[in-house]
């Protein structure tokens, strides 16, 4: 009897992989044992095969829909554990890496079932992974004009998952304004002009990075970048776009 194909494992990042280092120190940092629940919903949420097999693979072996099908049961509004969040979080942060998303709601959420945010819910050398994780992605989406995910969604990944909103603007503020005026051309100006802010934020994160996005330290870096005489022109046109873009939008450019 021929032996049945297995399935290639998908979202498995490669050694050529920017993001490849962080990811193999994840496995290592956050190894332990299996636990064994599953801490959702079960016998109704999640497929019978999978709900009965997901222990079985060892994490890095774990099938992507496998997650996914985890991410879509029910939880506790409180979230998982931390034994159970800490066994999936390298899975969880391969597949984001890999430009995948394990929550098939939207990668919002990816984070989201664990305070994965808080420093002092982890170790020194567990907190040092996740530091370097959270700033090498977000460098990426902001440096990714084309990407499909609007910046705000990214930081929103990391604000609702406990990462506080002015450290993560603070990352975004440190990018040269040409990068900054290409990202947020991409983000509010491709369609109608508008500023983005995910319906996911909660706790009051979206006004915390909305008043970054409206605000004149960056509606002022976006005019020297539209009036620098060695600015590009197809680059002056996108800063002169978001320069409009926060003005319409900024308290501090509201009728008196």
């Amino acid at each position: 009897m021929a032996r049945k194909t297995q399935k290639p494992l998908l979202a498995k990042i490669r050694p050529d992989h920017a993001m490849f280092g962080i990811i193999e120190d994840a496995y290592r940092v956050f190894a332990g044992p299996k636990p064994v629940a599953l801490e959702v919903c079960e016998g109704c949420c999640m497929e019978a095969e999978i709900e009965a097999d997901f222990f079985r693979p060892d994490i890095e072996d774990l099938p992507l829909h496998y997650l996914r099908d985890w991410f879509f049961a029910a939880c506790d509004p409180k979230g998982v554990s931390k034994g159970l969040w800490r066994y999936l979080l390298p899975r969880i942060l391969e597949v984001l890496a890999v430009g995948e998303e394990p929550a098939s709601v939207g990668m919002e959420v990816s984070l989201y079932r664990y305070r994965t945010g808080v420093a002092d819910n982890w170790s020194d050398a567990e907190w040092d992974v996740l530091d370097r994780f959270q700033r090498a992605y977000l460098a990426r989406a902001i440096l990714g004009e084309d990407a499909s995910d609007f910046l705000d969604d990214t930081l929103c990944m990391f604000g609702i998952a406990g990462w506080p909103a002015p450290d993560l603007t603070a990352q975004v503020a440190e990018f040269p304004d040409d990068v900054l005026a290409r990202r947020f051309w991409a983000d509010w100006c491709r369609g109608r002009p508008s500023v983005w802010i995910n319906a996911f934020w909660d706790g009051g994160g979206n006004s915390e990075v909305f008043a970054f996005y409206t605000s004149r330290a960056l509606y002022d870096r976006m005019v020297g970048l539209m009036i620098d005489p060695a600015t590009p022109e197809e680059l002056v046109a996108k800063a002169a776009n978001v320069a409009s873009v926060i003005e319409a939008n900024a308290d501090w450019n509201a009728p008196r």
